[in-house]
């Protein structure tokens, strides 16, 4: 019979992992302080995935990004437990709105998960290197950009980074930087536009 190598055979779906935590969910409010001790022993990808999942929610992004930006510097930085401000996890939210995120959330992990796994290890060794930084560009753009729901595609692209993560899985990996890539290029060419034109018209006012 053939071994299954450690790693594999002790990693936890992050469906499930989500499941449990929906079960032990406070009933009215929860804080990210709850959150983060209930995640404690999981890796940096599972609280990725977790809050690239809740930037989605109506709740907002603004917490759940500053919060991604924390994880981003601490994975640069290579720490090996997440630590944030008290005033971030001591904000109460509406476990409603846990439940609804779950319930969307779930069925589609569990369907990632069918064709996610562990494959191009060379490839995933070297751009896993890169995720704190393209999380932290994800980030920028997840908080900076104005546009109504404009959080949802860099939340989404932050996920399915966590994700491949977690998994292992190379070839998904460089599939989410390179869709990271392309988003953060249009972000700055926006701001650049944006920019432009402002000094276009302060231009003009100044010399009609």
């Amino acid at each position: 019979m053939e071994q299954v190598p450690p790693d594999t055979k002790d990693r936890t779906p992050s469906s499930r992992v989500l499941t449990d935590l929906l079960n032990q969910a406070p009933a009215d409010y929860f804080t990210l302080g709850w959150l983060m001790s209930t995640l404690h022993q999981r890796s940096f990808g599972i609280v990725m995935l977790f809050l690239g999942l809740l930037a989605t929610a109506p709740i907002g992004s603004t917490v759940p990004g500053l919060m991604l930006a924390a994880v981003a510097v601490q994975m640069i930085a290579g720490r090996r437990e997440l630590v944030f401000p008290r005033f971030i996890t001591s904000r109460s939210l509406p476990t409603r709105y846990l439940f609804r995120l779950g319930g969307r959330a779930i069925p589609l992990l569990r369907f990632f998960e069918k064709a996610v796994h562990p494959r191009w290890p060379t490839a995933f060794e070297g751009a896993k290197h890169l995720v704190g930084v393209t999380l932290l560009l994800l980030t920028a753009v997840l908080l900076l950009t104005p546009v109504p729901l404009s959080n949802i595609v860099p939340a989404i692209v932050i996920a399915l980074t966590s994700l491949a993560y977690i998994e292992e899985d190379g070839l998904l990996l460089c599939l989410a930087l390179l869709a990271a890539v392309v988003l953060i290029v249009q972000f700055n060419a926006v701001g650049l536009g944006q920019l432009l034109q402002f000094r276009g018209e302060r231009h003009r006012r100044t010399f009609p």
